[in-house]
């Protein structure tokens, strides 16, 4: 398993490109933006889905174009649409300009699998950034969205967000993970669950 890091866009999210050298799939993770380096990065591989995290306007801007590009369906849990669908409603706080919200392919939900070559990622639905934010799990690397930062977490004080609900997600679902499980970000640097149980103060 190869695992890619782009940082983009004015928030300076980060998307992951997941990919398994031997059947040649792949997915990518998060899609703030259709940077040529990520084209290169997937040239000979099928790209199948594109996992969405949430559906905040930084996460999904560039969704239409990289599907485009991929050939690849997009996947979101069906709870954070309201959000998907309404993306000019946020990118106007941060003086954008409007764009087309983008369409889905798959629907996930707490538990779900999503396969792409021996690539299997699970879902963990964890509520409390957004309504239907989730995180992928695969083997001993977890990608947490705006769910859980280095020791910090994701802001709750935007449409759909809760932090009693982000609060019991983490310390109920993703604290209860392996203690070396590595965290791959949407904003920032990596972490470990382990770490952020000794060192987050904020939960």
């Amino acid at each position: 398993m190869i695992i890619k890091t782009f940082v983009a866009g004015q928030l300076e999210n980060n998307m992951y490109l997941i990919l398994d050298e031997t059947s040649k799939k792949g997915v990518l993770i998060d899609a703030t933006e259709l940077l040529p380096e990520i084209q290169d990065a997937a040239e000979g591989y099928d790209i199948e889905y594109i996992l969405l995290t949430h559906g905040h306007f930084d996460h999904i801007l560039g969704l239409n174009d990289l599907k485009k590009a991929l050939n690849a369906k997009a996947v979101i849990c069906k709870d954070d649409l309201v959000i998907s669908d309404n993306i000019n409603e946020f990118t106007r706080l941060f003086n954008m300009p409007d764009s087309v919200p983008p369409t889905y392919e798959v629907f996930v939900k707490d538990g779900d699998e999503i396969s792409a070559g021996n690539l299997k990622f699970k879902v963990i639905q964890t509520p409390g950034h957004t309504e239907g934010g989730v995180c992928y799990l695969i083997d001993d690397k977890l990608f947490s969205g705006d769910t859980l930062f280095r020791e910090s977490v994701g802001r709750t004080d935007l449409f759909g967000g809760n932090f009693a609900k982000l609060k019991d997600s983490i310390q109920n679902k993703l604290f209860k993970l392996d203690d070396n499980i590595k965290v791959y970000t949407g904003h920032g640097p990596e972490t470990t669950i382990g770490h952020e149980k000794k060192y987050n103060e904020i939960i």
